[in-house]
């Protein structure tokens, strides 16, 4: 199955810890963090790739470019750049306009390491998203779901520390979920999951996986020593 990955984003947060490269790249000891992403996907099974790219896209297209012999030799690789900033479903959007897309697909964030979930997400019914368990949802928004595994609520970020469910960064979707976006930048999040829960169609995968989202630089950090330690214990 494809594999959507975002990969647009401005990291603006991250530039005081990695410079002028994009999040994407971010080094990890003498790597690119992209690098062991691939390699991680790869190790799940995935061998058809598109990024989604927009800020510095010639710097992850030269990388892509440099795998292409090693890592993706035996993988269909492609990229769709933004014309604008669409923000994470206006980019799904486009690629699915761009590369005329007629099957499901799952959409993942570059710069989101997850242990697992890549089958348990293809096994799913699209509309579905991953999520994982974590002891603080302050810092990501809560998500609920009930007994039937259909997502009920997405609450925003709060200052109320209490472990719970998270959106994990990944989802499997259907290109007619995307029929009348018209070009216009939205947040998949922010829009489209909330539509789908107020219509009782997204579904809830929960994963038991390592998650880190390295957006700031402590779990940048955080996920280095991680790597550096080799990868001893939970990210």
């Amino acid at each position: 199955m494809r594999l959507l990955v975002l990969a647009g984003g401005f990291g603006t947060r991250l530039k005081t810890s990695i410079g002028d490269v994009p999040k994407a790249l971010a080094p990890v000891g003498d790597v690119p963090f992209l690098q062991l992403q691939l390699e991680h996907w790869l190790s799940q099974g995935v061998q058809e790739f598109t990024f989604l790219l927009h800020h510095q896209a010639d710097q992850i297209i030269s990388f892509l470019q440099s795998e292409s012999l090693r890592l993706l030799r035996n993988c269909i690789t492609n990229w769709v750049i933004e014309p604008n900033p669409m923000d994470t479903g206006g980019a799904v959007a486009n690629a699915v306009e761009e590369l005329h897309l007629s099957g499901d697909f799952l959409v993942t964030n570059a710069d989101t390491w997850l242990g697992s979930g890549i089958s348990e997400l293809i096994k799913s019914n699209s509309p579905s998203i991953g999520l994982v368990n974590v002891e603080d949802v302050s810092r990501y928004g809560q998500v609920q779901f009930d007994q039937n595994y259909k997502v009920i609520s997405f609450n925003e970020k709060s200052n109320f520390l209490a472990s719970g469910w998270i959106n994990a960064g990944i989802c499997k979707l259907s290109p007619s979920l995307f029929d009348v976006c018209h070009g216009l930048p939205f947040s998949l999040e922010r829009k489209l999951f909330v539509e789908l829960v107020q219509s009782g169609e997204l579904n809830a995968v929960p994963l038991n996986s390592d998650f880190l989202d390295i957006g700031i630089p402590a779990d940048y950090s955080r996920f280095c020593n991680w790597v550096a330690s080799g990868r001893k214990g939970s990210v």
